[in-house]
């Protein structure tokens, strides 16, 4: 059991065939990949990230693949420029740094906030968004410490926010969130 269990088995459980997926951190593209296996051909996904590295790590995968999905070359505040409101069934974000890239790369809450406040918009009702927060090594508690208390401010008659702690592992194990949108 790991974090990316615990979010794709509420992914599957949430979203299926036809649907439509935002990977707001495309990264390597494991999750844009697993986002294009739960819509299908029917369905629509797109990814973003702020690097070029990133995205066409992305875009390698799923050719490779025979897999789909809009990538696009922007930060994931932005996704408001390129999503309408209410369209996507999930939201997906892993925080931190992309995997065996640029540590001083990383994502931070100020534009995290931002993104996820733009993705709450974008999702339907009923609509799940699932945030891993990684803060381990180099980066990322700045903006752990600063999201989670953030999180308990979302208004409850519109969102539920479970945030999942792995309480006896050692050193810095990810924070699934799972938001649900009312």
């Amino acid at each position: 059991m790991n974090a990316l269990f615990i979010v794709h088995e509420v992914i599957k459980k949430y979203v299926g065939k036809g649907g439509v997926a935002i990977d707001a951190t495309a990264g390597r593209g494991y999750d844009t990949s697993f986002l294009c296996d739960v819509v299908g051909d029917e369905g629509k996904v797109i990814a973003f990230d702020i690097q070029e590295s990133a995205i066409n790590s992305t875009k390698e995968l799923l050719d490779k693949e025979g897999k789909r999905a809009t990538l696009i070359l922007d930060s994931h505040a932005n996704m408001d420029k390129y999503v309408e409101e209410g369209m996507a069934d999930c939201v997906v974000f892993n925080l931190g740094y992309l995997p065996h890239g640029d540590h001083s790369i990383y994502t931070h809450f100020d534009s995290t906030k931002e993104a996820i406040m733009k993705g709450l918009n974008a999702l339907k009702s009923g609509g799940v968004m699932c945030v891993s927060i990684y803060y381990g090594g180099d980066s990322g508690y700045e903006e752990k410490d600063a999201l989670i208390p953030w999180l308990k401010t979302l208004d409850d008659k519109l969102y539920q926010v479970l945030v999942t702690y792995f309480h006896n592992w050692k050193k810095d194990p990810p924070i699934p969130v799972v938001i649900f949108k009312l």
